[in-house]
């Protein structure tokens, strides 16, 4: 297990590219097993998440290569239609392979997969949809698996909650069914578009809609492609939230403004001065900052739950109040209890937390218990008095590409131990 050492209370300035978006990439991947042929995907971040995911397709069978941040997928040979435990409890986002594997082979057997403990994460919704659209689901000790019976029937779905797995395994399986699918209060997410956008360029038939609707119609078969992955929108607003903190002047190439509809406007509360050039997002924090009044995390476009740490760690160094409400995990407070050890005033009834601003924190040794709450408690490091030591930082690694390097690069003292 790795940890960081960081020296607080030093000020960010400089430019950095922003990395390629892990929750795109990931499901990307899987989709080039449905794809026959060769897929080249271009500004995939190097993650460890990025990792298990290519030693699944290599265990399913598929040639893949990596220079730099292409990743090249040759489809051609597939001989398995399983995924086995060890590979499936590494991360969440493994399940999005039942979908890619009932498009391709017509069978999948894989068994509940691991990641972040954020709570309950049912995957209720993909499995009665897979049901909807004729396919036999078998659930026994731990393992999932799909038959087809005798094709993959379009149907129409509404689906309880807009869930981004789930609108996603419905779509790599919908690509190759008969007829039309049609989904209702389907996630809306970018990465959800790129994932179409990805499966449109192997020859499939996907219609977005702003809505929440996606159109789903069956083609018989899919060839790979040449995609690039689009940047990370959590990654840029953990360095946004870096440089605030930190009272800096960063600038971001490659983000998309568009995608953080949800996190600018929070920043611009804060007092920060936002602007935007083309594919360059500048952030410049004022003398003192303001605390954002209400922060309620929502399903795309609302504000996204990835970005509610981070922000958390600001909201400790801004004149005033700030409440959080979290509506998607009921465990995404895992890091308000190191926060606390840094100095933060944060009390924590259920769902909300509400953030006592302008807080002086001091560095002492802390544990990260998950992803973007080990990003939380880097921010908080990085304005904190003194050492900081944050055990258990493995956790960076599934998400952030060379996360210490890059705050490093804006002037930051992070050692990775």
């Amino acid at each position: 297990m790795s940890k960081l050492v960081i020296e607080g209370l030093r000020p960010l300035c400089g430019e950095i590219n922003v990395q390629g978006a892990k929750n795109s990439a990931l499901p990307i991947l899987a989709a080039s097993v449905a794809a026959r042929g060769e897929s080249v995907i271009h500004n995939c971040p190097r993650l460890s998440d990025i990792d298990v995911t290519i030693k699944i397709l290599r265990y399913l069978g598929c040639k893949v290569t990596r220079e730099g941040n292409t990743v090249t997928v040759d489809s051609t040979d597939i001989i398995r239609d399983d995924i086995p435990l060890e590979l499936m409890r590494e991360m969440r986002s493994s399940i999005i392979f039942l979908g890619a594997l009932i498009s391709a082979a017509g069978h999948a057997r894989v068994s509940f997969p691991g990641g972040c403990d954020l709570g309950p994460r049912p995957i209720d919704i993909h499995l009665k949809a897979l049901r909807k659209m004729g396919i036999t689901v078998n659930e026994h000790r731990g393992f999932i698996d799909c038959t087809i019976n005798k094709n993959i029937k379009g149907c129409k779905l509404a689906l309880e909650f807009p869930s981004v797995g789930a609108t996603e395994n419905i779509i790599l399986t919908a690509v190759k069914a008969q007829g039309r699918t049609i989904i209702t209060n389907a996630a809306a997410e970018p990465e959800i578009i790129d994932l179409c956008d990805f499966l449109n360029s192997c020859g499939a038939k996907i219609t977005t809609g702003d809505s929440g609707t996606v159109i789903i119609d069956g083609v018989s078969t899919l060839n790979g492609c040449s995609h690039c992955i689009i940047p990370d929108r959590i990654a840029a607003a953990t360095y946004m939230c870096a440089g605030a903190v930190c009272g800096g002047d960063i600038v971001l190439n490659g983000g998309i403004p568009s995608h953080l509809s949800a996190v600018i406007p929070v920043f611009e509360e804060c007092g920060c001065i936002i602007m935007q050039e083309q594919s360059k997002l500048r952030v410049i924090a004022p003398d003192r900052l303001k605390a954002p009044k209400f922060i309620r995390t929502m399903p795309y476009p609302g504000f996204p739950t990835d970005a509610q740490p981070p922000v958390m760690a600001l909201a400790t160094q801004c004149d005033g109040t700030t409440v959080f409400v979290e509506n998607i995990f009921e465990s995404r407070y895992n890091h308000i209890s190191e926060l606390i050890r840094l100095g933060a005033k944060i009390k924590l009834e259920g769902r909300v937390a509400v953030v006592e601003g302008n807080t002086s924190l001091y560095g002492t040794n802390i544990h990260a218990f998950d992803l973007r709450g080990a990003a939380a408690l880097v921010t908080a490091a990085l304005c904190a008095e003194g050492k900081t030591v944050i055990y258990d930082t493995d956790y960076l690694e599934r998400g952030y590409e060379d996360f210490d390097v890059v705050l490093n690069s804006l002037g930051a003292s992070v050692k990775k131990i």
